[in-house]
């Protein structure tokens, strides 16, 4: 009766081992089953609807505030009618940009995806795509950080350090400079 323990250990313990030594699932595990492979459907809507997702940065944390944020703080900003008017219309502009960027760039993901997806990719081919999708990518944050620049300039000093504050922006800031033996008044 030992012998066949032993043996249903031993077969125990190797079933053991093979579920073990199983690959583990893939994060991109459930995403063949995406439109576009390499886009969620938010990537996609967010593009579609001209959203910023992050893509102006570099602007935004370096003190060029966004149109779109602008609009929402508007009366902690006060801005001027006039000022408003032209906030707004650079969005408008803004947004129709990215919309119509966004479009083409979901266009030309597709069409590579089909490309892998029907096996007719090549070399020449792929190069191709790259380029005209990594141009479509610098157009979409092009768009968003051209705003930016453009929108700093609609406002003053004191409103551009205002929205600052308000975004959260002047503690690290502040941060840094106390570490560097600096005061800020306030």
């Amino acid at each position: 009766m030992k012998p066949r323990c032993h043996i249903l250990l031993a077969a125990s313990l190797l079933a053991c081992a093979g579920i073990c030594q199983a690959a583990p699932a893939s994060p991109y595990a459930g995403q063949e089953t995406r439109e576009i492979k390499a886009m969620s459907a938010e990537d996609v809507s967010s593009y579609l609807a001209g959203k910023g997702m992050g893509l102006a940065k570099s602007a935004e944390l370096n003190g060029y505030p966004g149109p779109s944020h602008v609009l929402e703080l508007a009366e902690q900003l006060k801005l001027s009618a006039e000022q408003r008017a032209r906030t707004q219309a650079l969005f408008n502009t803004m947004q129709a940009k990215a919309i119509d960027a966004g479009r083409a760039l979901i266009d030309a993901e597709q069409k590579l995806d089909r490309l892998f997806a029907g096996k007719a990719i090549n070399p020449d081919l792929l190069e191709a795509s790259l380029k005209e999708i990594g141009a479509l990518q610098a157009r979409v944050r092009g768009v968003h950080l051209e705003a930016h620049l453009l929108q700093v300039g609609i406002l003053d000093a004191q409103q551009v350090a205002r929205y600052n504050a308000l975004r959260g922006y002047d503690k690290a800031k502040a941060e840094g400079a106390a570490q560097h033996g600096h005061r800020h008044k306030h």
